[in-house]
């Protein structure tokens, strides 16, 4: 390692061929670069300069010593700057963007558990049910239920939709099961409106591996998914909701499922971001976090 300072200091004056250039690039004088030439000759054992009063070039010795020294420090040079810029890529914001239910039930404990391992990290957090342009609003990633988004962005699947069809254990003490689909239609339920045409949507099941659609007796319409989990699970009436949203419920007993046959695969859940060359160390690392953490959940 004490011949770190030296090295440095031969190979400026490689680079520059003058030990005065070499100085001022080192921010020392020339007789500090010329004494730490020779300690490090010393050290070798050999001459690696030739020196006139008026030229200066490298010996055989000294040209070997250049070419391999000179690779080498810039590769160190190259890995330092890297580590640099990667620490620097971390402290700054992430604008993300997200529908309403996604972000409060799926995202947040995602950004929670990702701030704990890089705290500088910032998030701006856009929540709409509506489709965002990410490259219009500059938001670094996009999270879409439903199909994937356009080519015009990276998309990446984290997972399927599956609707199940469920009631609250109060709901079952009270009003019973229903046995089929044909008795559900004597049981109060709930039904979601759709967000720009607010119309109620049917439910969908599933019959010998095909998809159909039928309308409910719903008590209780809306157009929040947050406010029908809530409704179910207060008992109102048997919805029809998305799995991935009510994975804590079903565990924890709050919702059972009911009907198998409502159970159906739909479309995806998606992860977006525009096609950019150069991407933030900050954005890379929760992309790649996203895809460790919610694709796990989803399988």
């Amino acid at each position: 390692m004490q011949m770190i300072r030296p090295l440095t200091m031969f190979l400026a004056v490689a680079n520059a061929m003058s030990f005065r250039k070499a100085a001022i690039d080192q921010g020392v004088s020339p007789q500090a670069v010329s004494k730490a030439v020779k300690q490090l000759e010393t050290h070798l054992g050999l001459k690696l300069l030739h020196r006139t009063t008026r030229h200066l070039s490298l010996t055989e010795d000294g040209e070997q010593l250049f070419q391999n020294a000179n690779q080498g420090m810039q590769l160190l040079t190259d890995a330092i700057v890297g580590l640099e810029e990667s620490k620097q890529g971390m402290d700054g914001v992430i604008r993300l963007a997200a529908p309403l239910a996604f972000g409060n039930r799926i995202l947040l404990p995602v950004i929670d558990a990702f701030h704990s391992l890089h705290p500088d990290v910032h998030f701006d957090l856009m929540l709409s049910d509506a489709f965002v342009d990410i490259v219009t609003l500059r938001i670094d990633i996009g999270f879409r239920t439903g199909k994937s988004p356009d080519k015009n962005v990276i998309s990446r699947k984290l997972g399927d939709i599956v609707s199940v069809i469920c009631a609250s254990p109060e709901y079952v003490e009270k009003h019973g099961l229903p046995l089929d689909l044909n008795d559900l239609q004597g049981h109060r339920c709930t039904g979601f409106l759709h967000p720009q045409t607010g119309k109620e949507l049917p439910w969908e099941i599933n019959v010998n591996g095909e998809v159909s659609y039928i309308h409910v007796p719903s008590v209780a319409r809306f157009n929040n998914i947050d406010a029908e989990i809530e409704a179910v699970k207060r008992g109102i009436g048997i919805g029809q909701l998305s799995e991935y949203l009510i994975k804590n419920e079903l565990e924890n007993g709050e919702l059972i499922q009911i009907l198998p046959d409502g159970r159906v695969p739909r479309l995806g859940i998606y992860m977006y971001y525009s096609e950019r060359t150069k991407i933030p160390a900050r954005v890379r690392q929760f992309i790649d976090f996203c895809m460790a953490t919610m694709t796990n959940d989803n399988e």
